[in-house]
């Protein structure tokens, strides 16, 4: 709970943060580089298109 005041402050990140960053979280095994960046710039994508981010 380092940096937070509370307990619901914590689960109010932590609610909203997990999603986000399961987005982004690409497993690394047995995939090629070029693939590996191919799914990188589709999660990219994907969270301009959610924070409505003109690229």
């Amino acid at each position: 709970m380092k940096r937070f005041k509370s307990a619901r402050q914590l689960q109010r990140f932590a609610s909203i943060h997990d999603p986000i960053a399961n987005l982004f979280h690409i497993p690394r095994h047995d995939i090629p580089s070029a693939h590996h960046r191919e799914l990188g710039a589709t999660a990219m994508q994907m969270w301009n298109e959610i924070a409505h981010i003109a690229a």
